[in-house]
């Protein structure tokens, strides 16, 4: 396929125009002179430089890579058609749908934006974290940093012991069933060749814990809508967890919270003025 830079320029400038600061987790700020996002939010938001995407709208650089189209395309918070109509003008073949993909949909992404002082994170059928609030780094440590298979919180779970530190030991023989039962699902779901059959071929081989536990065969463990936490400064918080699925993309958005007034909910105030802290 080959870049069309004038439709691409038009398109993103169309696409840059037709949001508001609000939209995309911004503060409106001071009036503007021109309805849109500037562009240097717009790279912000695509964690780019100003110049770079600057080029781009003025039809000059070198093509973009896949991976920067992407981060435009989450930047501008595209729905999967737009995604999908912005990699064609740049001259690449639009990524997979569903269980692998790992483009947020702008609704979930206009839920996500306005949690910023709550713990919340949105995740992949397979345990990535794509995106973490500040109070939920300060929780769990920045679990976005991880590449290769350890960005898969089942994968760390039976192969580093910093994962399930941060959890009350009386949860780990029962989290450790709910990862071993969702791989198993999904492995079955996207067949013998899928991300999902990969991993769990690989924990076969490197953990002994996760034979034991794939051994069982279970399915359907489902997580508890209660978590107990354990975390190195502030100590044990009971939390309550709260799902919203992308069934189309299979992405969930999982917000914590603790009951009003309890101790819980006092340490989580305090984290949150502490900052995140490494897993």
């Amino acid at each position: 396929m080959v870049i069309d830079r004038a439709a691409l320029a038009e398109f993103l400038r169309r696409r840059r125009a037709s949001l508001q600061p609000e939209d995309v987790g911004l503060a409106a700020g001071p009036r503007r002179r021109t309805d849109g996002l500037r562009r240097e939010e717009v790279a912000g938001l695509s964690h780019m430089s100003t110049d770079y995407y600057t080029r781009l709208e003025q039809q000059r650089g070198p093509q973009p890579s896949e991976q920067m189209i992407a981060s435009i395309a989450q930047g501008l918070h595209l729905t999967l058609d737009e995604r999908d109509h912005l990699f064609r003008l740049a001259g690449h073949t639009p990524p997979p749908r569903g269980g692998i993909s790992e483009h947020i949909s702008p609704g979930m992404m206009r839920i996500f934006d306005r949690l910023e002082d709550t713990p919340a994170e949105i995740v992949t059928e397979l345990g990535e974290t794509l995106r973490q609030t500040h109070p939920a780094r300060a929780l769990t440590g920045d679990l976005t940093r991880y590449t290769g298979p350890s960005r898969s919180i089942g994968y760390r779970w039976f192969t580093d012991p910093t994962t399930r530190a941060r959890y009350d030991p009386r949860d780990h023989d029962f989290l450790g069933r709910m990862f071993a039962s969702g791989l198993r699902q999904f492995a079955t779901i996207r067949g013998s060749g899928s991300r999902a059959a990969a991993l769990a071929a690989q924990l076969l081989d490197e953990s002994e814990e996760f034979q034991r536990v794939w051994e069982l065969h279970e399915i359907g463990v489902r997580p508890r809508d209660t978590k107990r936490y354990v975390h190195p400064h502030v100590g044990a918080l009971t939390l309550s967890c709260q799902t919203l699925l992308d069934e189309e993309q299979g992405h969930r958005l999982l917000v914590y919270t603790a009951n009003p007034g309890s101790e819980s909910q006092e340490k989580l105030t305090l984290l949150t003025m502490i900052g995140a802290t490494d897993p």
